[in-house]
């Protein structure tokens, strides 16, 4: 019986150390073209880069919302936000009231308990589960399926004194004055792959950083501000910010490289949403975070799966947020409940082959809400009630207030600069048929009601940002 018992207990043992590893990196307003892989030649980011030869790049990638909570709430949920109906950040009337031309969609600003979290799948196949940094989707993500919370709270950017100590976050006690946040996250994510070495393991490090604030530690923004710009990169206080989120990555793969852990860790690296219009250029990106133009949405994404994905490898099949949760099912063998609805689709066959197709006829972003303007450039907002659709190469905007509809074609023309929709009706009529479908089959509520606070001939004048306030982006 003894014996019986041990050899169970071996078994357990190496099934349990066979389940890879999963290490999310989850940047917050990084955009597109913020990374050197992807193309920058001012920021540096030598560690992200390493994952990206030794990994797979998706060029097509998307966040499902152009802001963060209700791309995190997609994330977490494998659900897009009709379903869950966090849509954007606080109020979803951000902006003033005699510029919105309709009464948005009121908006949920936390992930209801009822959905079944990816962590909460992982955590009940047997992964230990932690997350670091922000969660911005409620007060505590140990009630949806984290073992570990290090800085996790409701807050949409950094507390306190910023990015530097001392900090006012939950589990994460000063060390030292002046300590940095991204270089103390990365520390404790490597502190929890120490501790749990033994065991599968599913690490969500969500880098408060890029996010505003702007913080850097001050030697590397100086070594920035010596640095020639280059293509609409110029912020040398972002550039430090980048290089510390750089510097925790690479810190992460070194713990795991010297446990020995990383030919059984799947890595991968995402952003939340586009990069700030104020702080960094998406170009050749259209737009920027807020707006649904491929500035707003299109994020850089890197997979390495040992022994799967083929290193330098490049795939070109359009993915999206919704589809981490399938697909780390996939990837753990564990086995879809019946009553687990899921949007998104597991992207498992692109990793064995870039050149595969999902089969999946469009992705979707829905966003019932406003958000103000900070710039002249932007006007009164950086986006109004809108919706849209990517079929392939084709991609269609809807705009609620008036019903203007744009199309692009993202292959010939990324930057979304040709608005073909008055030449090509009949693709109008079959991309908007196919997002009115969806809207169905979601029952995603659009705005119609018109708001009597609105005033047609009021001139727009450049609002006073506030300062201090934690859910504001």
């Amino acid at each position: 019986m003894k014996q019986l018992l041990v050899l169970f207990t071996a078994l357990l043992a190496f099934y349990m150390q066979a389940k890879p590893n999963i290490v999310l990196y989850f940047i917050d307003d990084l955009g597109w073209a913020d990374v050197s892989f992807m193309g920058s030649k001012y920021y540096e980011t030598p560690h992200v880069d390493q994952l990206s030869r030794e990994g797979m790049k998706f060029m097509d990638a998307y966040a499902c919302a152009p802001n963060c909570a209700p791309s995190r709430a997609c994330l977490m949920s494998g659900l897009y936000g009709p379903r869950h109906g966090v849509y954007t950040v606080g109020n979803s009337d951000r902006g003033q009231a005699k510029y919105r031309k309709l009464i948005p969609i009121e908006n949920t600003t936390d992930l209801a308990g009822r959905f079944v979290t990816m962590a909460e799948t992982l955590k009940s196949a047997g992964y230990v589960t932690a997350t670091m940094g922000k969660w911005h989707l409620g007060a505590d993500p140990t009630t949806q399926g984290f073992d570990v919370n290090i800085a996790g709270k409701h807050w949409g950017s950094p507390s306190g004194g910023g990015y530097h100590s001392p900090y006012n976050y939950p589990n994460l006690v000063t060390k030292e004055k002046g300590e940095y946040l991204t270089d103390r996250l990365g520390q404790e994510a490597c502190k929890f792959i120490e501790a749990n070495r033994d065991k599968p393991f599913f690490l969500y490090l969500t880098h408060y950083a890029v996010h505003t604030p702007i913080q850097s530690k001050p030697g590397l923004k100086a070594k920035y501000q010596k640095k020639p710009t280059v293509g609409g990169h110029k912020n040398a206080a972002y550039a430090g910010m980048i290089e510390s989120m750089d510097d925790s990555i690479g810190a992460v793969q070194d713990t795991l490289k010297r446990l020995k852990l990383d030919a059984n860790t799947i890595v991968i690296f995402f952003s939340d949403n586009g990069g700030h219009g104020g702080v960094t250029s998406n170009a050749p990106l259209r737009g920027s975070k807020g707006m649904l133009y491929e500035g707003g949405i299109r994020e850089p994404w890197v997979v390495k799966w040992p022994e799967v994905t083929k290193a330098g490898s490049t795939c070109r099949e359009p993915v999206i947020g919704v589809d981490f949760y399938p697909t780390f099912m996939e990837m753990t063998g564990i086995k879809r409940p019946k009553n687990l609805k899921l949007d998104g689709l597991s992207f498992v066959p692109c990793l064995k082959n870039p050149s595969a197709s999902l089969g999946r006829e469009a992705l979707y972003w829905h966003f019932p809400a406003y958000l103000q303007g900070y710039t002249a450039r932007h006007g009164a907002f950086r986006t109004t009630p809108a919706a849209a659709v990517r079929m392939g190469d084709w991609k269609l905007i809807e705009f609620f207030e008036d019903g203007a509809l744009e199309l692009y074609n993202l292959k010939q023309d990324l930057g979304e600069k040709n608005n073909l929709a008055a030449k090509m009706p009949d693709k109008v009529k079959e991309l908007h048929a196919s997002m009115l479908k969806w809207r169905e089959g979601v029952k995603a509520p659009v705005p119609t009601e018109k708001n009597p606070k609105y005033d047609p001939n009021a001139k727009f004048t450049q609002p006073r940002r506030g300062k201090g306030k934690q859910n504001k982006k």
